[in-house]
């Protein structure tokens, strides 16, 4: 059991980084929440893949907030927006790539992690130029909703099922 933070919440109707990078961010602000519902085998209520069936074991993205400060520290760059990188949920204080093959429940949404959520290369438009690459491998991780719940920014619990 560990104390996190709930650092960003994030569901999109529509794919905003879709075909080859452009030059200029893509509008963001619609797709920030307060509060994230999350369905059992649907996902984030409201996002562009929920109720997805090629998306069923990984409608939910969970992403580290220290994976994007260590790269911006990396880069030479001020600190992300972490929203730009448009995982559903970002976390402060949660090691999010141990959670891939596990059981866990955050904030009372039990989740299945699955496998990793790898950068595209609009990381390099939106965030900084280095940043596709230097995402790889902690991009965070893809996710199967299990249970029904509200996710909500600030102060959360996160309970991993211990090991099998």
């Amino acid at each position: 059991m560990a104390d996190v933070e709930i650092v960003g919440l994030m569901a999109s109707g529509q794919h905003r980084y879709d075909r080859r990078p452009g030059t200029e961010v893509p509008p963001q602000d619609d797709d920030r929440r307060d509060a994230l519902v999350v369905r059992a085998g649907f996902g984030a209520v409201g996002d562009r893949y929920a109720g997805k069936p090629a998306h069923r074991d990984a409608s939910v993205t969970v992403l580290a907030v220290e994976s994007l400060d260590a790269l911006a520290a990396e880069l030479g760059v001020p600190p992300f927006d972490p929203l730009l990188a448009r995982r559903n949920v970002v976390l402060r204080g949660a090691d999010v790539d141990a959670l891939r093959g596990r059981t866990f429940t955050l904030g009372g949404v039990t989740l299945l992690g699955g496998r990793a959520a790898n950068p595209c290369r609009w990381m390099d438009v939106v965030l900084a130029p280095g940043a596709h690459r230097g995402l790889r491998g902690r991009g965070g991780v893809r996710c199967r909703p299990l249970t029904d719940g509200v996710l909500r920014l600030g102060p959360a619990e996160l309970v991993v099922d211990p090991a099998v």
